[in-house]
């Protein structure tokens, strides 16, 4: 069940930055109402996720313990509260952790194949993030959010132009993780690329060392079946 809930989690966390920028920004009503109905429907995915986990543990106290932040992002971060608690909807961002278990994904994507979807994603941040950066920042132009973007997710930071508002700072932590990451699988692709042959040498010889064990095992429960055999006749003697 929490397999299932995988992709819409995430979805839904990703959403969140969307929202508060339709929100923040002097954008149509139309706008604000699709806005709304996104927020309903992110906390809407969270609470079900609580509900159906609370339902099918064995231990639902274990649950609760295990996973505190699931549990207060339902409860602090409702579309109904109050508008000067809605900035704690920002927290919702931290359920994109769930993207650090996907163990089995990690070996693909610190791979050359994995950098050019990683690549094509910072490429969308670019371009997005900056787009999204000279909406909710007044007096700047698309060409000075892709610029500012650039530099926030490569790190440089030239400090010439800086979020003022609560959105451009939540697209400028999203600009800055997603660059963090880029930097991190670019660093592992490289890596796994000159290590490729050792990392094949050590996976052959572990194999071998598996199948001899395997053999070994096999001949002595040959020999302790014969034994056993051996002991019966014995005994019956």
């Amino acid at each position: 069940m929490a397999r299932r809930f995988e992709v819409p989690i995430l979805v839904a966390a990703l959403l969140v930055i969307p929202v508060i920028v339709i929100e923040e920004s002097n954008v149509s009503d139309t706008w604000k109402t699709v806005g709304a109905i996104l927020n309903w429907a992110i906390w809407i995915t969270f609470a079900l996720e609580v509900v159906v986990m609370l339902a099918v543990v064995p231990s639902k106290g274990r649950w609760l313990r295990d996973n505190p932040l699931e549990i207060a992002i339902v409860l602090f971060t409702p579309p109904f509260l109050p508008a000067s608690l809605q900035t704690l909807r920002v927290f919702r961002l931290l359920r994109l952790g769930r993207l650090f278990r996907l163990a089995p994904l990690a070996r693909r994507l610190f791979s050359l194949e994995g950098l050019r979807y990683v690549a094509l994603l910072a490429l969308l941040t670019v371009l997005g993030g900056g787009a999204a950066f000279a909406a909710v920042e007044k007096h700047r132009s698309t060409w000075d959010g892709v610029w500012w973007a650039v530099t926030t997710i490569t790190t440089v930071g030239y400090g010439d132009f800086a979020p003022k508002t609560v959105p451009g700072k939540v697209i400028g932590m999203a600009v800055m993780l997603v660059g963090i990451g880029f930097i991190a699988v670019l660093t592992g692709a490289v890596a796994q690329r000159f290590l490729a042959a050792q990392i094949e040498e050590i996976e052959e010889e572990v194999q071998e060392v598996e199948a001899t064990d395997a053999e070994v095992l096999a001949e002595l429960r040959e020999v302790r079946s014969r034994l056993d055999r051996l002991e019966n006749r014995l005994s019956r003697s």
